[in-house]
């Protein structure tokens, strides 16, 4: 697949198909890794969740079986102060379901975390040498940036506004990742919490192009060839695929998320704060409906999901996800239950074919 009129990513990246596989905390690992690196795309692994010896096993065990690029995704975030008093109006607020699941309200709460970008994730880039390093809200500070940008490494990160890509460029980055509305997952917003400011792909993607100098990969909304051809009409480069990639056997999703996966109507998306203290988009259910997706008591991220933990564990445990995050983008309905590689070959061939090319 040499047919491609713009090289800028595929060049940059090394990859053959300008489609990369958006690295999804908790859903994706070493096997859609694989899969997607050996079909000629970006492949990802999400470090966020995952301790420093997990990181290198993932590595290792991709390394064992493709020669492709590898992009190592961290979280940028900064840990929150201790707020006793707002943990506890949150789990207040969740007492009722406590009573109702038998959970034990006194019980210490769990602690629920993501770890961001340090000084030890530094040194695992400097040691294992990935060829692209992705970032989510932001990026690290100065020096931690300039160390993985001296591995060779390329850097990416993700802009939900023209004002955010233009900062990302302007701190050093290679490729930016313009993330729209309709994209499942966390937000990668980071200049502003103002959730009115948030705008939709294709309104997205041609004003980061005229804006930054650097490529521009698209993401939100995209699960197939048709959406990768408006795209790159659009001006992007490549395109950043999440939700297509949780129906495929690679997924590590729960069998209630895939149901709902399979289930949900495209309309039944929200974004929440529920589950983790911050804005994602997933699938609607019980908690979201009767608290509503966004509430003021949810502690800072990654904190909110501590509480939870207790009520997900005793009803996951029963094939429920009334506790749950279902994080799914709005374009779930295009969803195909395929392997990862033929997924992504399917999309790169019919895009071609669209083309003309």
């Amino acid at each position: 697949m040499s047919t491609w009129s713009d090289r800028r990513i595929l060049d940059l990246l090394g990859i053959e198909v300008p489609i990369l596989q958006a690295p999804m905390a908790g859903a994706t690992g070493s096997a859609m890794a694989i899969a997607v690196g050996n079909a000629g795309g970006l492949a990802a692994l999400p470090c966020a969740m995952l301790s420093l010896e997990q990181v290198r096993s993932e590595i290792d065990a991709f390394r064992s079986a493709c020669l492709g690029p590898l992009n190592l995704n961290f979280f940028c975030h900064q840990p929150p102060a201790a707020d006793v008093e707002r943990d506890a109006r949150w789990k207040q607020a969740l007492k009722p379901y406590y009573e109702e699941v038998g959970a034990d309200f006194d019980a210490p709460t769990p602690v629920s975390n993501r770890a961001p970008f340090d000084e030890y994730s530094c040194q695992l880039v400097e040691q294992l040498l990935p060829q692209v390093v992705s970032f989510h809200f932001g990026l690290p500070r100065a020096d931690l940036l300039q160390r993985v940008k001296a591995t060779g490494a390329k850097v990416l990160s993700s802009a939900t506004t023209v004002e955010e890509a233009l900062w990302l460029e302007a701190h050093g980055c290679d490729a930016i990742i313009a993330m729209g509305y309709e994209a499942g997952g966390h937000r990668g917003m980071f200049l502003s919490e103002d959730i009115t400011s948030q705008i939709g792909t294709f309104a997205l993607v041609p004003q980061v192009v005229d804006a930054v100098r650097v490529p521009v990969i698209a993401a939100g909304g995209i699960s197939d060839h048709r959406g990768l051809v408006a795209a790159l009409a659009l001006g992007a480069s490549a395109v950043q695929i999440g939700t297509a990639y949780l129906f495929c056997p690679e997924a590590k999703v729960s069998p209630a998320h895939r149901q709902a996966l399979d289930s949900a109507p495209a309309s039944d998306t929200a974004l929440t704060n529920l589950f983790t203290g911050r804005p994602a988009r997933g699938i609607n259910n019980r908690i979201m409906r009767e608290l509503g997706p966004m509430s003021e008591l949810a502690p800072r991220f990654p904190l909110a999901g501590g509480a939870l933990m207790p009520l997900r564990a005793i009803s996951d445990a029963k094939g429920s996800s009334d506790f749950s995050n279902l994080w799914s983008g709005q374009a779930l309905r295009l969803g195909r239950a395929m392997p990862a590689g033929e997924l992504t070959r399917d999309i790169a061939e019919k895009a071609l074919a669209q083309l003309g090319r």
